[in-house]
């Protein structure tokens, strides 16, 4: 059994997968006269390739706890993909594992993988073809909002993880 250490999230640690969202040190600025808090620009979703548009969608993710064993991995060769928990309190995580995009096995991706815990309202943005676990919503459901692409060809592939590879408590 191969265990997987987590890495602190952050834009640093997470630049290599796509866009780390935070409100910390965003653009912000007044608008609806004064009345609103606008974080400019958090991340960009890449979707147009093939005549993809872009989509925002909504998932529950179940509960899920640590110790969690990976089962399977998959990547959307085709546009990038954003997260953003809806019900965030401080309590509230979701892990995210990762693997660089140029991974075309298993084997490649097993000896890559990264994994991170988000809190409150940390999103991300996985970028083009960056290998990613499907949700896993810590300790208890938790709601996104998803932005992805919608659109001709195959935009999903996936690798099953044959080797027990786990992530424990921090």
């Amino acid at each position: 059994m191969k265990t997987i250490q987590l890495t602190p999230l952050n834009q640093e640690n997470f630049k290599s997968f796509g866009e780390f969202i935070t409100l910390e040190n965003a653009n912000q600025f007044k608008i609806n006269g004064g009345s609103t808090d606008r974080f400019h620009a958090l991340s960009s979703v890449d979707t147009e390739a093939n005549g993809g548009r872009t989509i925002v969608s909504m998932f529950r993710g179940q509960a899920f706890h640590l110790p969690f064993e990976l089962k399977v991995m998959e990547r959307h060769p085709l546009g990038s993909q954003t997260f953003i928990p809806l019900n965030p309190n401080a309590g509230q995580r979701y892990l995210i594992v990762v693997a660089p995009a140029e991974c075309k096995n298993e084997v490649e991706v097993v000896d890559h993988l990264t994994a991170f815990i988000a809190q409150g309202f940390e999103g991300v943005t996985y970028a083009k073809g960056v290998w990613h676990h499907p949700l896993i919503s810590l300790d208890e459901v938790n709601d996104f909002i998803v932005i992805d692409r919608l659109g001709p060809g195959n935009n999903c592939d996936e690798i099953p993880i044959t080797s027990r590879l786990v992530i424990n408590n921090p």
